[in-house]
């Protein structure tokens, strides 16, 4: 079967049901967002706690990284899925209970939070390692963007409506999340693997770390992950929109929600146009313009006091974080045998999970010693100096052309 347009890769069956069960995977887990940050926002008013959210989230992956991509590699990557989603949806049926109850504390919003992070460091790294062996022989970019573009598709409509039912109800959110969970469990195992599992290696230590070496031995996939980690660390502007939404650009929970879903605008738009058009030239250093262009837009939000300019901001945040996200992965997945994907998978989470909740973390902090609007900046500006030292640091991947 010939696959040349995105409608007949959506029409590919594995990678219908993998696209399903990750886009509502990933609609719960935004609603997550805005429900979460404006409770404890409401509940604290604290920048700081914004931030410490975002680091306990990140500490379950930092300690269990290895061990989730090992989990990928030696079990049936649907059943570590279905565990996960089911986890996942356990701990909002918490959090909705706590809600409805008037008995929710901030303790336990933050066990809830860690809880999440736990399920997730073994989600993510089993995700990516199913993605290529779902999508069509020879179209992995393509199924890419359109991954992507289911992710932001859930990224615009979960925080929109999550703010909308939040104002409703508090506990409302949580509810929608464990109907959005327990539908992609069911999904995932729905999943049809066409390439046969990797055997199972007995676990030694050295299979363990093996990610790590392969990592660490290949410039192009180090030079990627680290810059990802580095970058989006000093970028994480996101982590600061409660206080944006409400004492800057003074809106409520229906705002946020709209600021939230921003970024996946822009980022829906450019999934569109990558799904038509491969990157056939200059790969490298379109990955490396399109951080930089992370950073400027970064800029723009933290000094506007205008909603729709900061939509803008927002959404070109997006766009070329999109663009960014799909050479990343394509040049992670195509460099990396499908016997070492999760734990390969797991170290790339690791790094994109420092970056994006670290980077919330150190906006969090940064935005309580000196406020938001100087946390955003400096974030932008940092993120423009780290893009600019690594094209320095690894010419090579500047100098990458295609994604083959």
């Amino acid at each position: 079967m010939e696959f040349d347009s995105p409608r007949d890769i959506l029409r590919h069956r594995p990678f219908q049901f993998f696209f399903v069960t990750r886009s509502f995977s990933r609609f719960a887990m935004q609603i997550s967002t805005v429900a979460i940050g404006w409770q404890i926002y409401d509940l604290t008013g604290s920048a700081l706690y914004l931030g410490l959210a975002g680091l306990t989230q990140f500490l379950p992956t930092a300690i269990l990284v290895f061990v989730a991509g090992h989990v990928a590699d030696r079990y049936d990557r649907r059943r570590v899925l279905q565990a996960c989603q089911s986890v996942e949806a356990l701990t909002a049926v918490a959090l909705a209970l706590g809600n409805f109850l008037g008995i929710l504390t901030v303790p336990w919003i933050f066990t809830a939070l860690a809880v999440l992070g736990t399920a997730t460091a073994f989600e993510s790294p089993a995700t990516a390692a199913i993605l290529p062996a779902v999508a069509p022989p020879g179209r992995l970019p393509q199924a890419t963007a359109l991954s992507t573009g289911g992710n932001q598709i859930a990224t615009i409509v979960g925080p929109a409506l999550g703010g909308f039912v939040y104002a409703v109800s508090p506990g409302a959110p949580y509810a929608l999340m464990t109907v959005l969970w327990l539908t992609a469990s069911v999904m995932t195992r729905a999943i049809h693997l066409e390439r046969p599992a990797p055997p199972k290696d007995a676990p030694t230590l050295s299979a363990l770390f093996g990610g790590v070496r392969f990592v660490r031995d290949n410039p192009t996939i180090l030079g990627v992950i680290s810059l990802d980690l580095f970058a989006v660390l000093f970028g994480g502007a996101t982590a600061l929109l409660p206080i944006y939404a409400r004492d800057i650009l003074h809106t409520g929970p229906w705002g946020l929600g709209l600021l939230r879903a921003g970024p996946a605008i822009g980022a829906l738009a450019m999934t569109v146009v990558l799904a038509h058009l491969s990157i056939n030239r200059r790969a490298g250093l379109l990955m490396f313009q399109a951080v930089i262009g992370f950073g400027v837009a970064t800029i723009v939000f933290a000094l506007s006091t205008k909603i729709w300019l900061s939509l803008i901001a927002l959404a070109a945040m997006g766009a070329v974080d999109t663009v960014s996200v799909v050479i990343r992965f394509s040049l992670v997945q195509l460099s990396t045998p499908d016997d070492m994907r999760g734990r390969v998978g797991a170290v790339n989470y690791l790094f994109v999970n420092a970056s994006n909740q670290l980077g919330e973390f150190e906006s969090g902090v940064v935005a309580a010693w000196l406020g938001a609007m100087p946390a955003a900046l400096l974030g932008g500006v940092a993120t423009i100096l780290i893009a600019l030292t690594w094209m320095w640091l690894f010419p090579a991947l500047r100098k990458v052309e295609r994604l083959e």
